[in-house]
């Protein structure tokens, strides 16, 4: 009986002891360090979209970021995660085990990157700009603010969405589809562009493209945030004789070396979005404006200013009359020519002023 019972005990021991070093061999292989450093270093990987699981672990190891890949894979296999994982850019500490990792991947705990998009810039700008901070396909970009169907399927009713990528710092996610991108920003217009501004227009008869459009003049034009509305006012008082714009703004949006000093051949580019061979406005926006140039559109100041002239400080000189617009466009152009003398080498007479006034 007793000799029973000791073969008994062995056994269970040993069994015990087989379950014991099971359980430490899957508690090192799921719990163990397999990304490379100590937890105070931080190492980034990125993960496209589409990229399989295989292709994974060879850009960790080509990136000399993990050892023990084999330990990877078995946690992978175990929970299920080797189609889980999701896209983005991680900033992995070092020390992390393959449980920790995967898990990280699975949830898609990605860094957010914070992209400010100033006001005033084109979509062709923005593109650049989104590719350079979390390296978006530009092109693509480009093609979807351009396609009519798209535009439409996001309540815009404008050629395309120029003008209606509202700028503001956003924090978007490395990897992001472009379409994503773009929702985001067009829904930001919409959460800005309210019911107040929209009655506003209404009341002034005009229709969304047109003040998206107005506003975005005023935004290549001001420098200044009290000057915006009654820049407004100028371009709604142009527009109501029937006057040309003669926008500045919308020159530099045709060619294709801006911004850039206009010349005279410039006015003379036969295209719809110039302003000063065609009256009224351009067909649609040539930025995107931000909010104060959008409620400068819907709200001119009230004057009757009918001209305005750069005073080389940034702010401008506004005329009523053509005469007085002259005179100020030649005080202008004076300190053009001092400015240009002195970046020459050159220095102003006794006598000559080099500021504005």
């Amino acid at each position: 009986m007793s000799v029973t019972w000791k073969k008994g005990s062995s056994l269970a021991l040993a069994v015990g002891a087989v379950a014991l070093v099971a359980a430490g061999g899957l508690w090192w292989f799921l719990f163990s360090p397999v990304v490379v450093g100590s937890s105070d270093q931080t190492h980034t990987l990125k993960i496209r979209r589409g990229m399989g699981f295989n292709a994974i672990l060879r850009q960790m190891e080509q990136d000399s970021l993990v050892r023990g890949v084999s330990r990877i894979k078995f946690t992978a296999q175990l929970f299920g995660y080797k189609n889980q994982i999701k896209a983005g850019r991680y900033a992995l500490p070092g020390g992390l085990s393959s449980y920790g990792l995967l898990r990280r991947l699975v949830r898609g705990e990605v860094v957010h990157e914070p992209v400010t998009i100033p006001e005033g810039k084109t979509a062709r700008q923005i593109a650049s700009l989104l590719q350079r901070r979390v390296e978006i396909d530009s092109a693509r970009f480009l093609q979807l603010v351009n396609d009519s169907a798209f535009v439409r399927s996001l309540g815009v009713e404008a050629p395309s969405l120029e003008g209606f990528l509202f700028p503001n710092t956003y924090y978007f996610e490395w990897g992001m589809s472009e379409e994503q991108i773009i929702r985001t920003m067009v829904a930001e217009f919409w959460k800005r562009y309210d019911d107040t501004l929209r009655r506003r227009a209404e009341e002034l008869g005009l229709s969304l493209l047109e003040v998206v459009t107005l506003a975005s003049i005023i935004e290549g034009e001001a420098m200044v945030d009290s000057e915006r509305t009654v820049i407004s006012a100028v371009y709604h008082n142009r527009l109501r004789r029937g006057m040309r714009l003669q926008a500045d703004p919308t020159i530099q949006y045709i060619i294709e070396d801006g911004p850039r000093r206009l010349l005279k051949r410039d006015l003379e580019i036969d295209s719809p979005y110039n302003t000063y061979r065609y009256s009224g406005l351009p067909p649609g926006p040539i930025n995107n404006p931000g909010l104060a140039s959008i409620r400068a559109s819907l709200y001119p100041a009230d004057v009757d200013y009918l001209y305005f002239v750069a005073r080389g400080d940034g702010s401008h000189t506004f005329s009523r009359t053509w005469k007085e617009h002259l005179r100020a466009k030649a005080h202008f152009d004076r300190y053009r020519k001092k400015v240009e003398k002195m970046r020459r080498g050159g220095k102003p007479q006794d006598g000559e002023k080099t500021g504005s006034g």
